[in-house]
C-alpha cells in the first residue's frame, strides 16, 4: 500500500518515510458505502482504523433505542484506538455517513510497531487526551449551554474540520441528516431545526441539503459562547 496517505495523519506525523512504509505494509483498506456499519457497539475490538476518505459517525444507543451521536470523524482521524490498551467490547457503533475508505491495522501488529517506535506511543497518548478533552467539553456544553449555543458550536467545529472557504463564506459538507445533527448536539430535531431557521433568518448561515454555508462566522462564534 502507498504510504503517502499516512503522512496526513497527525498520529503518524513524527515518523520518517521508511517507518511509514513499514507501517503501511501492515495495513489493509476497508471501503464502506453510506449507511454501512464498520462495527457495532459491543463487538470485540481487535484493530484500529484510520479514515483516509469520507466521514463516519460514532454513536451509542440507549436501552430504549434512542441514538446518541458521539462524534463525526473524517480523513486523518483514528477509530478504535482503545483496542490497543483494552481488548474489551467496542464502546460505540461506527457508521459511514458518506462513501468512506479506511485503513485497518490489527492490535497485534500495532503493538509490535509501538515497541520499536516508542515516540508513537506519546502521539497516541496525545490523541487520547484530545478525545477526552473533547468529551469533557461536550458534557459541559450539555449542562451549561442552551440548544442554539450548542448548534452554533457544532457548526463551527464541523467547519473547522471539514469546511472549505468560498467567496461567500465557509462551505461545510457535513453529510449529516437533520436527525443526526440533532443527535450530535443532544437535542430534539424540532428544537435544532428552529435554531437553524433562526440563524438562517439572521443571515448567519444558508442550509444546502446535507451541507451548510456559514455566512457570518463571528456572530456564530459569539452565539456559541
Amino acid at each position: 500500500m502507498d504510504s503517502t496517505v499516512l503522512k496526513s495523519v497527525p498520529l503518524f506525523r513524527d515518523l520518517g518515510a521508511e517507518d511509514l512504509d513499514a507501517l503501511a505494509a501492515m495495513m489493509h483498506p476497508v471501503m464502506l458505502k453510506r449507511g454501512e456499519i464498520l462495527f457495532h457497539e459491543g463487538d470485540e475490538g481487535d484493530r484500529l482504523y484510520v479514515v483516509t476518505e469520507g466521514k463516519v459517525k460514532l454513536s451509542h444507543n440507549s436501552d430504549d433505542g434512542r441514538e446518541n451521536l458521539l462524534a463525526v470523524l473524517g480523513p486523518g482521524e483514528i477509530i478504535g484506538e482503545l483496542s490497543l490498551f483494552d481488548l474489551g467490547a467496542r464502546s460505540s457503533t461506527v457508521t459511514a455517513i458518506s462513501p468512506t475508505t479506511l485503513l485497518s491495522l490489527s492490535h497485534k501488529d500495532m503493538n509490535a510497531f509501538l515497541r520499536t517506535h516508542p515516540q508513537l506511543s506519546m502521539s497516541m497518548l496525545r490523541e487520547l487526551s484530545r478525545r477526552l478533552r473533547n468529551t469533557n467539553e461536550q458534557l459541559a456544553d450539555l449542562v451549561f449551554s442552551d440548544v442554539p449555543g450548542r448548534v452554533a458550536k457544532a457548526l463551527l467545529d464541523l467547519a473547522n474540520r471539514f469546511g472549505e472557504r468560498t467567496p461567500e463564506g465557509i462551505y461545510v459538507a457535513h453529510d449529516l441528516t437533520q436527525e443526526e445533527l440533532a443527535h450530535l448536539v443532544g437535542a430534539s430535531r424540532e428544537t435544532v431545526n428552529k435554531s437553524l431557521a433562526d440563524f438562517g433568518q439572521r443571515g448567519w448561515i444558508r442550509l444546502e441539503g446535507r451541507a451548510v454555508l456559514l455566512l457570518d462566522v463571528p456572530r456564530l462564534q459569539r452565539r456559541a459562547h
